[in-house]
């Protein structure tokens, strides 16, 4: 942690310093169910520690309401389209609100995957392969270009949404797949398979303060990462810190830290990781960076913030405690 970032946290021990607290929760995206989980374990935690917090949801009150809530400051813990791709932030930009998390460009580069690869690949941030198709893509040519182990997913969706692995090509899965990602989003991506170890990397700070925390390896059943297995069973492992060499994951750190300051995002986050095995040495290529991740029981940011020494309520007074305007405001204009 920075001396800033310490020496902010600290200033906000005394709960009446942060003022009135909204943290917005629900809204209106598919990930509304698990919003409200997380938005729930921020609250009760801010409570814990006897900070005024409030819940407010978007997805039930009005633009109106918010304004009229007169909150000093928000913890965003909205997922998906609507809260974490730019729109709530340019809202409370509006209002006068400061908010946590990253600022209303990185977010909508960082939902849209297709923008968020072409901003990493223009620095060389390896990432798979990818082409974003529609209904009149020529399938063979996604084929003999991507190869025939894919992924198809939403190009704006979060919590493993409307994803589909597809191995076969036998029976027309990859138009199946395509027509179940159509369901949520207009936009679809068509990802090479990546094969391996499949991590993620928290992110704090901002700036040359940007900080990784430890790296999660996730274990599903079957490495069906789903929206079940991510939520709500218990066959998920974890593994925090990391088992891989330690140089190697010192390596993904700095690789993380890299393409977190690249979007310019800000504040806290996550970027999820495969780690293809290779004779020459392990590879790794990031998948996606969100920017509101969850803050569920099972959730990868609280995971490793308590094995860097965090407990749950620390990790959410720090990502309060840089909530901020995007000209750096800190504080809410009256």
């Amino acid at each position: 942690m920075s001396n800033d970032t310490a020496s902010a946290l600290a200033s906000h021990r005394d709960p009446a310093s942060l003022g009135k607290v909204g943290v917005l929760l629900g809204g209106n995206s598919a990930e509304r169910e698990i919003s409200l989980m997380s938005g729930t374990g921020v609250l009760e935690a801010l409570r814990s520690v006897e900070v005024d917090a409030h819940p407010f949801d978007p997805g039930r009150a009005s633009l109106a309401a918010l304004a009229a809530a007169q909150f000093d400051r928000v913890f965003i813990a909205l997922h998906g389209r609507g809260g974490e791709d730019g729109t709530i932030q340019g809202v409370l930009e509006h209002l006068r609100v400061p908010y946590t998390g990253s600022g209303v460009l990185a977010s909508a580069l960082a939902l849209d995957k297709p923008m968020c690869k072409r901003v990493w690949l223009g620095d060389e941030i390896p990432t798979p392969d990818w082409r974003e198709v529609d209904a009149h893509s020529d399938w063979m040519r996604v084929l003999a270009e991507l190869g025939d182990q894919l992924i198809v997913k939403p190009a704006r969706e979060g919590s493993t949404i409307g994803i589909s692995k597809v191995t076969r090509h036998d029976g027309g899965e990859l138009l199946a797949a395509y027509e179940i990602a159509m369901r949520s989003d207009a936009r679809v991506l068509v990802e090479e398979l990546i094969h391996g170890r499949e991590l993620t990397c928290a992110l704090l700070g901002e700036g040359e303060a940007t900080r990784a925390l430890p790296l999660v390896e996730i274990r599903a059943p079957g490495d069906n990462y789903d929206y079940r297995h991510k939520y709500f069973s218990e066959d998920t492992t974890y593994l925090c810190p990391a088992p891989i060499d330690a140089p190697l994951a010192r390596e993904i750190e700095t690789l993380c830290v890299r393409a977190f300051r690249l979007l310019n995002a800000r504040g806290w986050g996550r970027i999820d990781i495969m780690l293809r095995t290779d004779p020459r040495g392990d590879l790794p290529y990031l998948l996606e960076l969100n920017t509101s991740p969850g803050m569920t029981s099972h959730s990868l940011v609280p995971i490793a913030a308590k094995a860097a020494g965090m407990s749950y309520a620390d990790l959410v007074l720090e990502i309060l405690a840089a909530a901020r305007l995007e000209d750096g405001t800190k504080e809410r204009t009256r």
